[in-house]
């Protein structure tokens, strides 16, 4: 059984239904590629999936060690390059919530956030600048 069934709704624009909880998601082109921009692209999707992927990696981490990441953020920030168009870079900023963090845990949360199956999938052409505020 398929995980995503989408659909073409023409004007550039999709629509992708999680089979299982049948929750939305529409995609757009960019206005830099013929589109209206009035929806994430795929490529944003991409750039959201290795955010949320890592996020998602460092909470079952924290669980594990009982540590706290409630209210951990990440903004992300896509690259494209045009010769042929592809994300050439994903630019990652978690800034973490004000709790009292031990170095050991920074870096046991860092690590783990690196280990997310996105990333691990991705083409290693693809540059995965990732910023950890602390």
């Amino acid at each position: 059984m398929a995980t995503i069934e989408t659909k073409y709704l023409g004007e550039l624009r999709t629509e992708a239904i999680h089979v299982k909880s049948e929750d939305k998601v529409i995609t757009d082109a960019p206005v830099d590629n013929q589109g209206k921009g009035e929806a994430f692209s795929p490529s944003d999707l991409l750039t959201a999936s290795l955010g949320s992927c890592m996020l998602t990696i460092m909470g079952i981490t924290a669980r594990e060690q009982s540590i706290s990441i409630d209210g951990t953020t990440c903004s992300m920030t896509k690259i494209m390059a045009s010769d042929p168009r592809r994300v050439s870079e994903i630019q990652l900023v978690f800034n973490m919530p004000a709790n009292s963090f031990t170095e050991k845990q920074r870096t046991i949360l860092e690590r783990a956030a690196h280990t997310c199956p996105v990333a691990k999938s991705l083409h290693p052409d693809l540059l995965q600048n990732v910023v950890f505020n602390w």
